[in-house]
């Protein structure tokens, strides 16, 4: 077996990935309590759509590539297939995407919380395995099952934990929480599964290995993070925006219901225009009660 490195640049790659990891599960589950409080199913949906981004994308894919470029195999170039890179990127979204919406559609329970995050952890895992299967060395990459076993438990078991702080508890604090919790599964979850992977070298030297180098791919890779990121952040500002002016219009509407008598403010008369005369009804029915007054002769 070759000899493989996974702190190829010392701690940069692996604080940053955890970097990565807590601020799009953060994002993430903030807004998934958000959709816990959308009046519709639409603006549930729609809240629910850039958190897996934000989870699939940013929290979990990002985290992988940034861990990756640590990777090293002194012996042999280490390149990578760049469509099953972005294949990857599209399993992470989607099978968050279904955790997500399994536990922050319907009513709150146990088992929707199971299901969303089994979902969840398992959207972790494919992300990961379909990432290192585009992973192209100069010889057989194989796995420990038994660590390819542990790697999977973390990820479905802390996953759910983090589902449950977010569908139960809306506080920010309880949401932090969430996101630190979540951000180790991922990395832990990353860490367990690269501890698996066994290299052998072809043999007869390194030769020619097919593939993008990891330095190549990250300009794609960070200026798609970045446009994600700003689309995340530009449709959760124009959702909480549109929320909260349709909360201060209810909140006008309950107030003219429960005060009688209130006026909708319209728009303004004109001062040039005459006073309003009364109207003909009015004037009849002052002449009758004059008569009714009068002393018979």
């Amino acid at each position: 077996m070759a000899e493989v490195h996974h702190f190829a640049y010392g701690w940069f790659n692996p604080v940053t990935a955890y970097l990565m990891a807590f601020i799009g599960s953060l994002l993430g589950l903030v807004c998934t309590a958000r959709a816990r409080r959308a009046p519709t199913t639409g603006r549930r949906a729609r809240w629910l759509v850039i958190a897996s981004l934000s989870i699939g994308g940013t929290g979990i894919w990002l985290m992988h590539f940034m861990a990756m470029i640590g990777f090293d195999v002194p012996a042999s170039p280490v390149r990578y297939d760049p469509v099953v890179t972005f294949i990857s990127l599209a399993l992470a979204v989607v099978t968050v995407g279904i955790g997500l919406f399994i536990a922050g559609q319907g009513r709150r329970s146990a088992t929707r919380i199971v299901a969303g995050g089994g979902f969840t952890g398992l959207g972790v895992v494919a992300m990961h395995y379909s990432g290192m299967a585009a992973m192209r060395v100069a010889g057989h990459v194989s796995y420990d099952f038994g660590l390819v076993g542990a790697s999977v438990v973390i990820a479905v078991v802390a996953a759910t934990v983090a589902l449950w702080f977010t569908v139960t508890v809306s506080t920010m604090r309880a949401i932090i929480a969430a996101a630190a919790v979540m951000g180790l599964a991922v990395c832990g979850m990353h860490y367990t599964g690269m501890a698996a992977i066994r290299v052998t070298l072809d043999t007869g030297g390194t030769g020619q290995v097919a593939g993008l180098s990891p330095f190549v791919l990250i300009v794609p890779i960070v200026l798609l993070s970045a446009l994600c990121l700003i689309g995340v952040t530009f449709n959760a500002l124009q959702a909480m925006t549109q929320e909260e002016f349709d909360g201060v219009e209810a909140t006008r509407v309950r107030h003219r219901a429960q005060v009688p008598g209130t006026v909708i403010p319209g728009p303004r008369a004109n001062a040039d225009q005459p006073a309003p005369v009364n109207p003909p009804f009015s004037l009849a029915r002052s002449l009758a009660d004059r008569n009714r007054t009068k002393i018979p002769r």
